[in-house]
């Protein structure tokens, strides 16, 4: 008898962790994406939604734009942690922010549980060809001896002060030793504009937006920003491979899944579970490529992680760079 009674009850068990890791409140899970719809982190979002309903349920995905994605990831952050709500946070959402901003309304690391990067788009170092050609540079050493040679005849263009081009150019700088004008627009769109009419010199470009343009042969790409090759341009080098004090270059637009602090262990584990599967499916993979992403599963440990070095990384960029937002 007890034999069976227990036999019964490790088949419960059994049914039960089998059960769609839906939140404690029986909620559909929210996801909140912090930037307007349209944009590659959302449409990966609603990719993921759709792949990971059989094992999480329905996920409604909102878009909670406004303060640089500060708004959205602060509303998970004062969120109940009872998985019903989750953001897909960012490079500037959960390491620039913080110290581009001079009150941010939440603490990234304190304020939120990490349940697994979801993918990484490379930035690339892109030049106006008819520039490129009228300097003689034909590559990453190329441009470090040319700005050598004449500091701050060069500029470069962003899509603002504190974007994620603007802090890859001052990184650049502060490691390969040169000083180049930085000119900064009201966005991506205006500064690739610039570049490809000739008004700037030079811009670190995200691959997605820049690659159209790069195969036109409008725009002449010297490398890319990640610490190795990217998948979607395998003969373009890393700036990394200039060698010497570049070496350890290293930017990328990144985004992954967070839930509110205090979101139970087992929770995160079928969360995690959930949307790792997912995005190691042929079909999410072939959307990610299309996007010019590269996925990135791994554990929450290992998310954090993450998370803390590239926090730890922009506190240093952003203070060089002098880049506040009041």
């Amino acid at each position: 008898m007890q034999r069976r009674s227990t036999l019964k009850l490790l088949s419960g068990l059994a049914a039960l962790a089998a059960l769609p890791a839906r939140s404690q409140s029986g909620k559909p899970l929210r996801l909140i994406v912090p930037y307007p719809p349209g944009g590659p982190l959302d449409i990966v979002a609603r990719a993921l939604a759709e792949r990971v309903k059989d094992s999480v349920g329905v996920v409604i995905i909102e878009n909670k734009p406004g303060a640089g994605g500060n708004l959205g990831a602060d509303l998970v952050a004062k969120s109940p942690p009872d998985g019903s709500t989750l953001v897909m946070g960012a490079v500037a959402t959960h390491a620039i922010n913080p110290w581009l901003y001079a009150r941010i309304p939440y603490d990234s690391i304190r304020d939120f549980t990490p349940i697994t990067g979801v993918a990484q788009v490379p930035n690339v170092l892109v030049m106006n060809p008819e520039t490129a050609a009228r300097l003689g540079i034909q590559n990453v050493g190329d441009l470090v001896a040319y700005a050598k040679r004449n500091p701050g005849k060069l500029n470069y263009g962003s899509g603002g002060n504190g974007s994620a081009g603007h802090l890859a150019g001052e990184m650049f700088k502060a490691q390969a030793g040169v000083f180049m004008v930085h000119i900064p627009y009201a966005g991506g769109n205006p500064a690739q504009l610039a570049l490809l009419s000739g008004q700037v010199d030079l811009t670190f470009d995200n691959m997605a937006s820049a690659s159209a343009n790069i195969k036109a042969g409008k725009l002449k790409a010297l490398a890319v920003t990640t610490a190795r090759r990217a998948h979607a341009m395998p003969d373009l080098p890393a700036i990394a491979e200039a060698g010497g004090p570049l070496a350890s270059f290293d930017v990328n637009t990144w985004f992954g899944l967070f839930g509110p602090a205090g979101l139970p262990a087992a929770q995160v584990r079928q969360l995690n579970k959930a949307f790792v599967d997912a995005l190691n499916t042929p079909e999410l993979q072939a959307r990610f490529t299309s996007l010019m992403a590269e996925p990135m599963p791994g554990t929450p440990e290992q998310f954090g992680e993450f998370v803390k070095r590239e926090r730890a990384k922009y506190e240093k960029v952003v203070k060089a760079s002098g880049a506040k937002v009041d």
